[in-house]
């Protein structure tokens, strides 16, 4: 029986890239690529033996693919490492306030909205919206970036019950609507977590998660 080197590389090949993903099932890879070839070189036609050459081939390539797979989980594992580092460093973060572009959880407390009017606005309106997306009220503020502190209650003066609201801003020029966008408000961190693809988040009270990379300011919680 005459095992072609063509066959070999293709099973040979066909048999580690779907499997080689782990040190043991490297090796066991390795002890199959090395039966097959003492296989091949036993049954070899005599008359047209395999070049020495084709056989050094085929050990580099085993050689190449088990040197990267090995490559990959070593970059992985660093990727975990530096992962676990960065919320190690995040780990202050949390019962501090964080400031994003997210709602916020009202219960009782002031919360410190940030609004973004457009350069050209000569007011604005901050419209609040509960957490099933129905407007519960809205005031206007001159067209500033400044921190503005909304109390949480109606006109009446009665607080609005606890839960998450979304705080819009719409810029106008005169009586034209230029622009609608969120604030970014601040609230507090409960927990820093790693997702299944290894990306950072910030979990608030309530419940709201946002990447880290959208956190745009830390401060300490009000006493």
């Amino acid at each position: 029986m005459e095992i072609s080197t063509t066959q070999v590389n293709a099973t040979t090949q066909s048999s580690i890239l779907p499997t080689a993903t782990a040190g043991s099932e490297i090796s066991s890879d390795f002890e199959t690529f090395l039966k097959m070839l003492t296989v091949q070189m036993q049954n070899q036609d005599p008359l047209n033996p395999v070049d020495s050459s084709d056989y050094a081939v085929q050990l580099a390539t085993f050689s190449n693919v088990e040197q990267q797979v090995k490559t990959n989980d070593l970059l992985k594992e660093l990727k975990s490492q530096l992962g676990l580092t960065g919320i190690a460093q995040m780990a202050d973060w949390v019962g501090k306030q964080a400031r994003a572009v997210a709602p916020a959880q009202f219960d009782g407390s002031p919360i410190t909205l940030l609004p973004s009017p457009a350069p050209t606005a000569t007011e604005i309106d901050i419209v609040v919206h509960d957490s099933a997306g129905y407007e519960v009220t809205r005031f206007t503020a001159p067209a500033k970036s400044d921190a503005i502190e909304w109390a949480g209650v109606t006109n009446d003066g009665f607080p609005f019950p606890t839960g998450q609201y979304t705080f819009e801003v719409e810029s106008y020029d005169g009586d034209t609507l230029l622009a609608t966008t969120q604030a970014a408000v601040y609230g507090t961190v409960r927990e820093v977590q790693k997702n299944a693809d290894g990306d950072t988040h910030v979990v608030f009270e309530g419940g709201t998660v946002v990447p880290a990379s959208d956190v745009s300011a830390i401060r300490e919680a009000h006493s």
